[in-house]
């Protein structure tokens, strides 16, 4: 199948309550559109503040990014809006050269990872990108445990919101995120599979999440993280099962 490559970048950051986290996470995201820029790609880039009582709204102004407001409190509503948004200021542009970029407010894309969904756009409707958590939020054990399970070259195929990219075409013909509280990513990337999307896993610009084990959604990332600790604190216990 022939496919064009994507020139145009949506880019849609939600934000829950980061002040600890979002200025390290927009300015890596300053690097990759300044990166995006060099090489002839236009970004269209939402900040969606969800529900924030912090100071969140206050450092994204900070920043060279729009920003929205949502009262809905359920990430997947935030991501939709700020797609939204983003697709009505490029009325007029052809579809097939945009792409959405997802990424969260907890995490540093590397500098050329909208370039890297550029070239994936060539190949792909849909590209699952991989997650490492900081090790520096993670105990001795877990980072071990990271690097013997992670293998460079060999993506996981794991659905993350931090690194989701896919094509304009394939994000509308699913219907969008829809407005969950959490696994909007998950859920997206079922419906475009179903209706016959090309997915594609790929490390290649992998992107650095916080390691917390507390984190926005009751079923994120974060539960993960504090699920794998308390199993491998069992095990060092010797209450783990042969």
């Amino acid at each position: 199948m022939s496919r064009t490559a994507a020139d145009v970048m949506v880019v849609v950051v939600p934000v829950r309550d980061e002040e600890l986290l979002l200025e390290a996470s927009l300015s890596a995201l300053v690097d990759a559109v300044d990166a995006a820029s060099d090489a002839g790609i236009r970004t269209e880039v939402r900040v969606v503040l969800d529900r924030c009582t912090d100071a969140s709204a206050r450092i994204a102004a900070d920043f060279p990014f729009p920003t929205l407001t949502s009262d809905a409190g359920r990430v997947g509503a935030a991501r939709a809006l700020g797609v939204e948004h983003a697709l009505d200021a490029m009325a007029g542009t052809s579809i097939d050269r945009i792409w959405i970029a997802n990424t969260d407010a907890d995490s540093r894309v590397p500098a050329g990872w909208l370039t890297h969904l550029r070239a994936m756009s060539l190949t792909a409707d849909v590209c699952v990108g991989t997650v490492r958590p900081d090790f520096d939020d993670l105990s001795a054990a877990q980072r071990a445990l990271w690097l013997r399970t992670h293998t460079p070259g060999r993506p996981n195929g794991h659905v993350h919101g931090a690194n989701l990219g896919l094509s304009a075409r394939a994000y509308l013909a699913a219907g969008g995120f829809a407005p969950l509280g959490e696994h909007e990513d998950v859920d997206l990337v079922a419906r475009c599979r179903n209706r016959g999307a090309l997915v594609v896993a790929s490390d290649a610009a992998e992107v650095l999440t916080s390691g917390r084990r507390a984190g926005r959604t009751p079923g994120g990332y974060a539960r993960y993280l504090r699920q794998q600790a308390a199993d491998l604190a069992l095990d060092a216990a010797g209450g783990g099962e042969d």
